[in-house]
């Protein structure tokens, strides 16, 4: 008997909860996957999974090996993929984005991309924490801004501009804002970015740390508090612009506007030939700039 058998039962038995949703997702009997457990068990000599009534539960080794069997079973479902002659995206795609870019752009496009492959699963981890994609088993991240040289592979798919803004009744009853430096005589409200990013008359890249009484790791929640006129903010485009259209907001500082960031889809050497990143990479770097620009 292999080693190996019973790996796909485990992990889509911690997958679905249960070992009927276990045998669903493999297409199989609750009977079959029973079995299939109790003699990985045996080999292992170790029990995986706590089972009432009511509920299936890990056990401690089940959960410090289910990681180490995702991988497994994806790198395996990689090596396949590669060699078939179709060359059709197949097995799982783990993608990592950050939260507001994936909720509005990049789930989208993936959700299309998994409906017109039946052969593929995605996994969109939507989180602004910087996942480490070879040691949690990543397969692509999708990032903005510089990226230091980690030994992974990038591909620029689009830009996103960052806009300074607020709202017309707060720049009417505030101080001139005619240049960077006079932000301090005003209230910013602040995101996640330590430093706003601005250029120069020359061009040059210009920083400002801004300060305030508000701030949000959540975008949408600084964004409120420009509408509300609570003070300046810095965004990328994709949150400001309805507000703009609408005069909600009205863009400040537009010549110190500083250059587009770029957006790059992000990946491990290892993964660049399979077919089911291709597939992501190629359909985020045609439609990605578009979906983002469209009202």
């Amino acid at each position: 008997m292999s080693q190996w058998q019973g790996l796909d039962e485990f992990v889509a038995i911690a997958t679905a909860g249960s070992f009927s949703g276990g045998a669903k997702l493999l297409g199989t009997s609750t009977t079959r996957i029973s079995r299939v457990i109790v003699q990985l068990e045996a080999r292992l000599q170790a029990q995986l999974f706590d089972r009432t009534t009511r509920s299936v539960k890990l056990t401690d080794t089940g959960r410090a090996i289910l990681d180490q069997c995702r991988r497994i079973l994806a790198e395996r479902d990689d090596i396949l993929a590669s060699v078939t002659a179709q060359g059709e995206p197949r097995g799982e795609l783990r993608v990592t984005c950050s939260t507001t870019m994936g909720e509005r752009y990049v789930a989208p496009l993936l959700r299309r991309f998994a409906m017109q492959h039946p052969d593929l699963s995605v996994d969109l981890d939507l989180t602004n924490r910087v996942v480490d994609l070879v040691g949690e088993g990543y397969d692509l991240a999708i990032r903005t801004g510089q990226m230091p040289d980690s030994g992974l592979i990038r591909t620029r798919v689009g830009s996103r501009a960052l806009l300074t803004c607020a709202a017309p009744a707060y720049v009417a009853a505030s101080p001139p804002l005619e240049h960077v430096e006079q932000l301090k005589n005003h209230a910013c409200l602040l995101g996640s970015a330590s430093n706003w990013h601005f250029k120069d008359a020359q061009g040059q890249a210009l920083e400002f740390k801004p300060s305030g009484r508000w701030r949000c790791n959540n975008g949408n929640g600084v964004l409120e508090a420009a509408i509300a006129g609570m003070g300046v903010c810095q965004l990328p485009e994709f949150y400001v612009l309805p507000a703009l259209r609408s005069g909600e907001l009205v863009e400040v500082l537009e010549a110190f506007r500083p250059a587009e960031e770029p957006i790059w889809a992000v990946y491990p050497q290892r993964r660049h030939l399979l077919p089911k990143v291709r597939g992501a990479v190629s359909l985020l770097k045609r439609d990605l700039a578009a979906a983002i620009a469209r009202p």
